[in-house]
């Protein structure tokens, strides 16, 4: 049995994402600019963002922390998406979820651009993964994906895959990134019959359900790899969806929690952050070659 750090894999990205902007910077070139857009008071999402802001400093990305009082309603943070959107200087936008129940959360990731999406939330994003398009994928799933690329799982041909939830999130396009790499998916959900059984059939099971330790060694068969995308807190400590001492002994890796994929989700928004700001940056140079 391996564990599958992804603290250290992040470390690798992030400083290879840390080497071309520093290029950039010598090149005396524009900085990738990430803006977050906090609603409320939620020490979660407080620290949820907070971290994000720290984490682009330490590639020495900009970053634009955007905090609207609880009482803001949907079109107050529409209007601060607007913003962002047409500030030629930002390259990402990240709304922080879950917002306020008051807040129609779906018109507001709508009115993201779909080119500064790093969230990759967006229906025109969801429908380019749905296509197998070129777009930006959420960062969760993403990072699982880079997890298993960092293993050799590159080409998922002949492997069963099982995604434990099926949230917009993190499930349902996971499951997706799986199929394009020629995995064969299942998705197990509450309604599922018999989901031991299936996941114990499996050699791919990443779980994202936020129930602390659901997952035990019988679910999982000899050698699988087990991806553990939850974070719970029991009695002051962090926890994954994944009973990590029951289940240890069978996979032949295993993401831990902490220092699994949490890491990787934070990697990858400042990966699909620079992402967007290439895009933006080859076609803008594309309109002034095409405007001489």
């Amino acid at each position: 049995m391996t564990v599958l750090y992804g603290n250290q894999l992040a470390d690798t990205i992030k400083q290879e994402i840390r080497g071309k902007i520093d290029q950039l910077r010598e090149d005396g070139k524009r900085i990738p600019m990430l803006a977050v857009i906090l609603v409320g008071d939620d020490p979660a999402s407080a620290t949820y963002v907070r971290s994000k802001e720290k984490a682009c400093k330490s590639v020495g990305m900009e970053a634009a922390m955007i905090e609207m009082d609880r009482t803001a309603t949907t079109e107050d943070v529409l209007r601060a998406v607007k913003t962002c959107n047409e500030d030629a200087d930002v390259d990402g936008i990240l709304v922080q979820l879950p917002l306020p129940a008051h807040i129609d959360q779906n018109k507001v990731i709508a009115a993201i651009d779909p080119n500064k999406d790093v969230d990759g939330l967006t229906p025109v994003n969801a429908g380019k993964l749905l296509l197998g398009q070129k777009g930006l994928v959420p960062c969760t799933p993403k990072g699982v994906m880079a997890m298993l690329a960092s293993i050799g799982l590159t080409d998922l041909s002949k492997k069963r895959a099982v995604v434990v939830g099926r949230s917009i999130l993190v499930g349902k396009p996971l499951a997706l990134l799986l199929q394009a790499k020629n995995a064969t998916v299942t998705v197990v959900h509450s309604q599922t019959v018999d989901p031991e059984k299936i996941c114990h059939e499996a050699d791919i099971v990443v779980v994202a359900i936020g129930v602390p330790n659901f997952i035990t060694k019988g679910w999982i068969k000899k050698g699988a790899v087990v991806i553990d995308v939850g974070i719970n807190r029991v009695d002051g400590k962090l926890v994954g969806d994944v009973d990590f001492e029951s289940v240890k002994d069978k996979a032949s890796y295993i993401s831990p929690v902490p220092k699994g994929v949490g890491p990787m989700t934070v990697c990858m928004l400042l990966s699909n952050t620079l992402e967007a700001y290439e895009r933006r940056e080859k076609e803008n140079d594309g309109d002034r070659v095409r405007s001489k």
